[in-house]
């Protein structure tokens, strides 16, 4: 069986070769503007049809395929990835000083059906000065990230986290090694 990763995220493709994974990365066609308000229903219904998405356009059904979606929550609300400089900013400055949640969802699909779930990560921010907020987004590093940022990209955003620092990367290897390692048997 080979493992198929539904996703161009830099992050993820580490991540899973960090953990010893070969794969192939094949991403189908999905559209991930229908989301709710509720993170935990979007993340999981993204990482489905991300999934479904690449599964459905594979000529060879020995695959297992993994998709994934990461969202920023704060006040009731979805984070999602900033379009724009000013975007990114205004992100970056409610997030200053407070804490959010991250949460991924996940969806494995192979012959043998389907298995989903999600990883939640709480994560303070520092306060952050209008100066260092321009410095990030200066760098590029927000773009086409959750929320506008990255925990591991090197600038003093985060306070602390509680639960999975991979989860708030990207993909919450910890928790999908072992489903992995089961279905890939």
């Amino acid at each position: 069986m080979k493992l198929i990763l539904a996703s161009n995220s830099p992050r993820r493709k580490q991540l899973l070769e960090d953990a010893g994974y070969k794969f192939d990365i094949i991403v189908g066609d999905y559209d991930e503007k229908a989301f709710t308000d509720n993170p935990v229903i979007t993340a999981k219904t993204f990482s489905l049809g991300k999934a479904q998405a690449t599964f459905s356009i594979l000529k060879d059904k020995n695959v297992l395929v993994l998709g994934a979606d990461t969202v920023v929550y704060y006040n009731g609300k979805i984070l999602g990835k900033a379009k724009t400089e000013k975007e990114a900013f205004e992100t970056l400055s409610e997030l200053s000083g407070k804490t959010h949640k991250v949460i991924t969802g996940y969806a494995l699909l192979g012959e043998f059906g389907k298995k989903q779930g999600y990883v939640e990560t709480e994560v303070e921010f520092n306060r952050l000065s209008k100066k260092l907020i321009n410095e990030y987004i200066e760098s590029g590093l927000y773009k086409g990230k959750a929320g506008s940022y990255g925990i591991q990209d090197g600038f003093p955003l985060v306070k602390c986290y509680k639960g999975s620092l991979n989860n708030v990367i990207g993909l919450p290897i910890e928790t999908l090694k072992p489903i992995i390692d089961e279905l890939m048997k």
